[in-house]
């Protein structure tokens, strides 16, 4: 009703006068319309739907010191664009948050996404650098990786040898143990959710269904994605975070060795059974050692499932057959290097945030 611009015009009016109040309630809304309720209701729906134009039409060309290039991601309520900084010329993708179309539910999911992401420093996951907020909306500034993610790599380039594959996987694990080792379980674990920077290594992100955990204390909220998702969540019951990662990493190890999802029921209860049943295809091109690996993630009771360093520990995770790769361990950190604070000052940034 109110895209017409005849309506648009009245809206305005009503919205900043008393007089055209009146004028828009009796003349051009329907008897009983929900924006005939109050001058006041009229004027809050005015001042968000004027907020969220003001975000939608406005093209933005910088945000901060990032020059924003072109959009590569979009959604509903937000989209992903990449931007350069200013500076640096340092590549990065920012992501868009209307906050209009949000609830405070939802922006409370990303605020704590945000703050999961401030800590955690590993080079398997993506970085977050910096936010920025106003009024309108909130700007995720965050590493780009050039390379999309492992969910397209795969449609479009097919299954991936076991060597590749070790490979992959093996940064996946460490940056997933990385998470546990933080007291952080992510949740939603899928091919979708690890992209590949330009040097094609694993980048994990999206973290907005991560979560705090600790151990012997168990979750009771359902979500992640439903072919990725272990028994004891397709039954609905209680359950402790990091099993619940693991068995979506064997699906994930499953897809990229096969290029197809282990579990494929077309409907959410087919999909239970099978899920419940542990029933599988084996092609017969896998090897040996990576089924005996997948058969020990994929045990339906969580407390006899392999753990992170059962599967750190299997021979198939011997890369290449060559010495199996060190886990990254976090430095501490060097308050004391005057040239990273000089580097930082000369980029923009104010010596006392620092």
């Amino acid at each position: 009703e109110l895209q017409a611009p005849i309506l648009w015009f009245f809206y305005f009016l009503a919205s900043h006068h008393f007089l055209g109040f009146w004028v828009f309630k009796f003349l051009i809304l329907p008897p009983g319309h929900l924006l005939s309720q109050s001058p006041l209701r009229l004027r809050t729906i005015a001042n968000m739907l004027q907020s969220h134009l003001a975000f939608s039409a406005v093209e933005e060309t910088h945000v901060g010191r990032y020059h924003l290039l072109r959009t590569i991601g979009k959604g509903a309520s937000a989209k992903v664009k990449l931007a350069q900084h200013i500076i640096t010329g340092q590549e990065v993708a920012i992501k868009i948050i209307d906050k209009i179309q949000h609830t405070s539910s939802d922006l409370h999911r990303l605020y704590r996404e945000i703050e999961i992401m401030k800590d955690l420093h590993h080079p398997n996951i993506v970085k977050l650098f910096e936010v920025i907020e106003n009024e309108h909306a909130l700007y995720i500034v965050m590493e780009y990786a050039s390379g999309r993610d492992l969910f397209y790599h795969l449609v479009n380039h097919g299954f991936m040898s076991e060597k590749e594959a070790q490979t992959k996987f093996q940064q996946i694990v460490s940056a997933v143990k990385y998470c546990h080792d933080k007291g952080i379980v992510h949740r939603d674990l899928k091919t979708e959710n690890l992209l590949l920077d330009k040097r094609m290594n694993i980048k994990l992100a999206d973290f907005g269904l991560g979560t705090e955990f600790t151990p012997g204390s168990k979750l009771d909220t359902f979500c992640g994605t439903p072919p990725y998702s272990a028994p004891e969540l397709l039954q609905g019951e209680k359950y402790d975070g990091p099993p619940v990662d693991v068995w979506s990493l064997g699906v994930i190890l499953y897809f990229m060795v096969t290029g197809s999802l282990p579990f494929r029921g077309k409907t959410l209860t087919k999909l239970r059974e099978q899920v419940l049943q542990g029933q599988y295809h084996v092609p017969f091109h896998m090897s040996s050692q990576c089924q005996h690996l997948l058969s020990k993630i994929f045990i339906r009771d969580p407390r006899k499932r392999d753990t992170l360093e059962d599967i750190l520990a299997h021979p198939w995770m011997k890369v290449s057959h060559e010495e199996k790769q060190k886990l990254y361990v976090q430095p501490l950190p060097d308050y004391d290097n005057h040239w990273h604070t000089e580097v930082t000052v000369n980029t923009g940034y104010v010596q006392e945030d620092i």
